[in-house]
């Protein structure tokens, strides 16, 4: 793995959050961006069949959780009512969102900008020295990178097609929405379906990380950031259907990859979130991501809990966000 090198002077990079460093609109290479090109809902696919009914209700929203960020905002632990929705019960994959392309020539924001974050331990060893976010080392700016080439140039996605797609902005998720006629969950929705019928419970399945040795979600084993046992089976991203689903049959809403939500991301909203149907703030600079991802760790974060929630700007991607749809009923 290349030796940690910081961007020379922090510019279109930033560290908000180790988990989702943000790319900062406006200092790609392209003048449009960060803000994606129309798509037509006009010849959108048939609606998933993946998709399943949440009944509505009342829950606890959000954690006291001790060792949680004070940025990321998780509490005060508040009460919610979500009226019932539909939501993926698989996040988006490869397979899906190269049929979206291929039907709307969409091109993503890392492919605009020309790079996107990567991971620096699934890098070659002989990979040339690239500019790393000064707060968080391990995450690289790699040329090249994009939901087609997660690691850069010399990786494809050839054996990946069930397996979530990445390097994809929240700009990018909303034009999916827009293609296949639906939308991505609000920040309350997804955390109501994440806890799968459980009140106040840590995982999806309950509060033991492994219940019985058994690992239920894929994260991080081993000494962060340079070794990763993939005691859990996979090293990177795992199949949208790895791991039994929760009450809801809901698939890896914790760990595998972050999911973009539709709101804006703000840490006090929660002291002023109303009670029936929040859909955030309506202003703001990063949105809403939730669950982790197969980088998160005990040692450094442990947002792969349902209450967790991190946030990050409309155009970054990086190679462990993804993100499921939802839609009315």
């Amino acid at each position: 793995m290349p030796d940690p090198q910081t961007h020379p002077d922090g510019s279109g990079m930033d560290g908000h959050g180790c988990c989702a460093p943000s790319r900062q609109p406006g200092t790609g290479t392209g003048a449009d961006a960060g803000r994606g090109p129309a798509v037509s809902r006009d010849d959108h696919p048939p609606e998933p069949d993946t998709l399943v009914v949440v009944p509505g209700g009342p829950f606890a929203m959000g954690s006291e959780h001790a060792g949680a960020d004070p940025a990321d905002g998780e509490g005060p632990v508040h009460e919610v009512e979500v009226p019932s929705f539909r939501i993926d019960s698989v996040a988006v994959d490869n397979e899906r969102f190269a049929a979206f392309v291929d039907a709307t020539g969409h091109r993503t924001d890392a492919e605009r900008y020309g790079w996107s974050f990567v991971f620096a331990g699934h890098l070659p060893d002989d990979f040339p020295d690239t500019a790393g976010v000064a707060a968080a080392p391990w995450w690289r700016q790699v040329f090249g990178a994009d939901w087609r080439h997660p690691e850069g140039p010399h990786s494809t996605v050839d054996d990946r097609a069930g397996h979530p797609v990445v390097h994809v902005s929240w700009t990018d998720a909303t034009a999916y929405c827009a293609w296949s006629g639906t939308r991505l969950p609000t920040e309350a929705e997804w955390e109501y379906a994440a806890r799968g019928g459980l009140e106040g419970a840590t995982f999806p399945w309950g509060d033991d990380l492994e219940p019985g040795g058994t690992h239920r979600m894929n994260v991080f084993q081993g000494q962060f950031p340079g070794h990763d046992t993939a005691a859990d089976g996979y090293d990177g991203t795992a199949p949208v259907t790895a791991y039994p689903p929760n009450g809801y049959g809901l698939h890896n809403m914790t760990g595998n990859v972050w999911e973009w939500c539709a709101d804006w991301h703000d840490p006090g909203y929660y002291r002023r979130s109303p009670r029936s149907a929040p859909v955030g703030p309506e202003i703001g600079t990063h949105r809403v991501m939730r669950g982790g991802s197969f980088l998160c760790h005990a040692s450094y974060c442990e947002r792969y809990r349902v209450a967790a929630r991190s946030g990050s700007d409309p155009a970054s991607s990086t190679g462990h966000a993804g993100f499921r749809v939802a839609a009315d009923l």
